[in-house]
């Protein structure tokens, strides 16, 4: 797939069809973007599960953090990348060891990796890279 642009129906469909979202990089500090972000998405009605290793166990707006996609005990929709592109891979590989695979992996505003994304829809997962779905919800559902 090209990476550079998607269709504002290829978009809405992925927002219309996840309820679980695995936020990696979620942070506890309310002025990172991955806690605002984590916030809108709650407050649409989604299920976030916060993942940042340095914080598990602990709290992140009411939700349990976990330090790895795999220690997540329900299945995942979506995974939402809040880590720097050099990650991106690394959690591609993190997310085709789970099962059921998530149906989407979407990296965040600057992340892109595009063999990372080659890689993830090998396996039949949609990806998104450079976007923010707290900027596409708004836009394209309410």
């Amino acid at each position: 797939m090209n990476h550079d642009s998607y269709t504002d129906d290829y978009l809405t469909g992925i927002l219309h069809s996840v309820k679980t979202i695995a936020l990696t990089g979620a942070s506890p500090n309310p002025a990172r973007p991955s806690n605002g972000v984590m916030g809108y998405l709650l407050s649409r009605g989604y299920e976030v599960i916060p993942v940042n290793p340095g914080q598990a166990g602990k709290q992140i707006q009411g939700r349990t953090v976990y330090a790895r996609l795999a220690d997540i005990p329900v299945p995942i929709d979506m995974v939402d990348v809040f880590r720097a592109a050099e990650y991106l891979d690394g959690v591609v590989e993190e997310a085709l060891a789970l099962r059921p695979l998530p149906q989407i992996i979407w990296a965040q505003l600057g992340v892109r990796d595009d063999a990372a994304a080659a890689k993830a829809e090998a396996a039949g997962i949609k990806v998104v890279m450079n976007r923010c779905p707290a900027i596409e919800y708004p836009r394209l559902i309410a």
